[in-house]
């Protein structure tokens, strides 16, 4: 089976993890994925992780980047301005299963998510010290660091997917949704539906040379795309939608949408809307 052919349509990061992205012309790949992506991350008063799954209104903070510094809204809320080379003390924050070192982001951050979702909360970044590997039972040999994303540093979706997924969600009397719900950071035109499920490697052809990116894993869907990122409200019909056709055998039926990825090569070299990619089939 020949390689198929297609581009990078859309590049997202996601700067506070379960925050609103941002869609970029351009991204700088490093080892944890794209740059700044879940850098920054609100849990509770013992340093967990707090998401969309629980606290759906975290859809509604807006995230800008500048160039130095990182800029949250939110209704009600005045803006948040947050320095790219600025944290205060030392802290430990857990994602998961994972306990890592992270720095707080002080105060200010703090009693701000705390008023807007009305509990206790801080900002944490993650420290760039901290080491975190993506499951070698996906990786294999390679070592593939994370920050604070759920578990491998990038999310590949084809948007002939979502395209599918619309049809379904019209078909059955719902309106249409947009790809910033399934929070991917590489979105490909020239897939056809799925085609991403069955891919190995995609090769895109950055300026500085060749970026080799591998398809490790399916990516199982939790309730997050059922939030409405317009009104922090969430309704079950893209889950409903989805577990009528995306049960996944080689996720023990889990309901899958994108693919999960690894770097191979190419650090330091910056990925654009518009270049090209050569996919490879997965045998």
């Amino acid at each position: 089976m020949n390689d198929i052919a297609c581009r990078i349509a859309a590049l997202r990061v996601h700067p506070v993890k379960s925050c609103a992205g941002i869609a970029l012309d351009e991204a700088l790949l490093v080892e944890t994925g794209l740059d700044l992506d879940r850098a920054w991350m609100v849990v509770d008063e013992d340093g967990t992780m707090l998401t969309q799954r629980r606290w759906p209104r975290m859809a509604l903070v807006s995230t800008r980047l500048r160039s130095d510094d990182l800029v949250l809204r939110a209704p009600g809320m005045l803006a948040l301005h947050l320095r790219l080379d600025v944290v205060e003390r030392a802290t430990r924050a857990r994602v998961w299963h994972d306990e890592v070192r992270a720095f707080d982001m002080g105060d200010i951050a703090a009693q701000w998510f705390s008023d807007f979702l009305g509990l206790r909360a801080r900002l944490v970044r993650f420290d760039p010290d901290e080491r975190r590997l993506a499951s070698r039972e996906w990786t294999g040999t390679l070592e593939s660091p994370t920050a604070f994303a759920d578990a491998f540093p990038l999310l590949v979706l084809g948007s002939a997917s979502l395209a599918e997924l619309n049809a379904r969600l019209r078909s059955a009397g719902h309106g249409a949704v947009g790809i910033e719900r399934f929070r991917p950071n590489l979105v490909l035109d020239g897939l056809e539906a799925f085609d991403e499920d069955h891919l190995d490697e995609l090769v895109v052809a950055a300026d500085e040379g060749p970026v080799r990116l591998r398809l490790v894993k399916p990516c199982v869907r939790c309730a997050i795309p059922n939030v409405d990122p317009a009104s922090g409200t969430s309704t079950p019909e893209v889950s409903t939608t989805l577990a009528g056709f995306r049960a996944d055998a080689r996720m023990n039926g889990g309901i899958t949408f994108g693919m999960n990825a690894v770097v191979v090569e190419g650090f330091e070299r910056t990925l654009r809307v518009g270049q090209a990619v050569a996919a490879s089939w997965r045998f």
